[in-house]
């Protein structure tokens, strides 16, 4: 149930994309797998060709190979850790997608209400945006499949497929009490993982929803536009609810505020190239060469980026390749790091193809920020803690960390997850998580009751986000009101 209450408070991503595959991930992205192979248990090998030859000639029914091989090695991967997936032919597809922000389908942003899809907003110009949908919407059938019962996943992936094909859309638009039908022929969405807003005079806000392939030119060209009105007294970075991504624009994102060369993160793995430390240097960022959008930021803005001041929002939502950024700057005193403490993704993934058309993400290395500090299952801490709302932190309890997932990686200086017995006061810690939930489950219940359609927490970037209202106050020097009930999470441990 808590799961299903979740879904309804997170906004999990466009319609175009899809759930952002390889969320909560940050990825290197390699053109070919490792030549070289370790010695392989031919005993074990063969136990696995036996049990493949008896499921082939044994099971009541027959069985395709290819299903059954592909989900043997699927289930190899998955027993690892909560990042490390096989690719098959589509989910490969959807994954290349989500890094590269170009998506096709019809181009709304959407979350889940009362079991159907509803639409936040549609992306501007986009075929649902040029059909007339309008945010508040409910989408009761795709085609000819009722929406009610699919997971928000599901219902994605019915609304995706190839250009110029077509989808027919069942809408409900509660202020006119009707239902009716819209047809939209699907296209190529762009979507915008940057968006920036001039607050008031002066300061401006920042935000970064998640790290893709244009993530680092979309802000460059956007900071660039915020400067063409006039020097900044204080920017806010909003990196709240950005599940990462790519782990060079990260580096890219970092350098645009620190000293040239300074480390950014560092990792650490098995492989001797998965040792490694990243800095602030055009080298460690720009994948594929060309111009380099950072240093074309830099050069417009006369290096105000360098030394503008600086406060970074961040949430439990924030994961992987935001905490890299904010461990960075926290690490630099570039800035203050302010809101609850994040995630706790501290693993990097390598993406290699096995195939045309199919891949393995695996998890390769742990990352370091630049103090050497390990956050895997623990999280960046804010310098400030503030709650989301003038009442606290309404439904924070609702969010999953890092250290809530079954099989997590321990940040390596621990025994590995489920090796020792839970103690009495770790029981009682999970206990008591579990009774916070239930309240704030409830209470979600509760407000959705009393404000149908209504955003319980108010949207990102507007003049009712506190916590935004908390940056500028910290930005001018004035009072903060600091959270009195957040602490510091204690490191914990799961049972797998």
């Amino acid at each position: 149930m808590g799961k299903q209450v979740n879904q309804k408070l997170k906004i999990v991503g466009w319609v175009a994309a899809g759930a952002v595959a390889g969320a909560l991930t940050t990825v290197q992205l390699q053109a070919v797998a490792r030549g070289s192979l370790a010695p392989l248990p031919l005993e074990e090998l063969q136990q696995l060709a036996a049990v493949f030859g008896m499921v082939k000639s044994d099971y009541v029914e027959p069985v395709d190979e290819k299903k059954l091989i592909s989900e043997a090695i699927s289930g190899m991967v998955s027993s690892l850790d909560p990042h490390s997936q096989y690719f098959d032919k589509k989910s490969f597809k959807e994954f290349r997608e989500g890094t590269s922000g170009r998506f096709v389908g019809v181009g709304i942003e959407i979350t889940m209400e009362d079991g159907v899809v509803k639409v936040v907003s549609p992306i501007e110009d986009s075929p649902a945006f040029r059909a007339g949908l309008k945010s508040g919407d409910l989408i009761t059938k795709i085609d000819d499949t009722a929406v009610k019962g699919l997971s928000i996943n599901d219902a994605v992936k019915l609304m995706r497929g190839e250009p110029r094909t077509k989808v027919l859309l069942t809408i409900f638009r509660k202020d006119e009490n009707r239902s009716f039908p819209v047809t939209i022929t699907r296209e190529e969405i762009k979507t915008q993982s940057v968006k920036t807003k001039l607050v008031e005079p002066g300061y401006a806000w920042v935000r970064v929803s998640q790290f893709q392939d244009r993530t680092v030119e979309d802000f460059a060209r956007k900071v660039e536009e915020l400067y063409k009105g006039g020097p900044l007294k204080g920017l806010v970075l909003d990196l709240r609810n950005d599940p990462g991504g790519l782990l060079d624009a990260a580096v890219a994102l970092s350098a645009a505020f620190l000293p040239e060369n300074v480390t950014v993160v560092s990792t650490n793995g098995q492989l001797a190239d998965s040792k490694f430390t990243y800095t602030a240097n055009p080298q460690h960022y720009m994948r594929r060469g060309g111009p380099d959008p950072i240093a074309r930021l830099t050069k417009s803005t006369n290096g105000a980026l360098k030394s503008v001041p600086l406060v970074v929002l961040v949430n439990e939502g924030s994961a992987s390749a935001s905490e890299i950024v904010a461990g960075a700057l926290q690490d630099h005193q570039r800035g203050t790091i302010l809101g609850s403490q994040t995630f706790g993704k501290g693993s990097v993934q390598t993406v290699r193809p096995l195939g045309p058309d199919t891949g393995l993400k695996l998890t390769t290395a742990r990352y370091y920020t630049p103090g050497g500090k390990s956050i895997q299952a623990k999280g960046i801490v804010p310098d400030v803690m503030v709650d989301e709302t003038p009442e606290g932190n309404l439904f924070a309890a609702l969010r999953t960390r890092e250290a809530d997932l079954t099989k997590h990686l321990t940040n390596g200086s621990e025994a590995k997850a489920g090796e020792t017995p839970m103690t009495d006061a770790q029981r009682a810690a999970e206990q008591q998580r579990d009774q916070e939930r239930e309240e704030a489950r409830r209470r979600l219940e509760e407000e959705s009751k009393k404000n149908p359609g209504q955003r319980l927490v108010p949207e990102f970037g507007s003049d009712k986000d506190f916590q935004l209202q908390q940056a500028l106050n910290k930005l001018k020097g004035r009072p903060v009101l600091v959270s009195k009930t957040l602490t510091e999470r204690p490191e914990e441990k799961k049972e797998n």
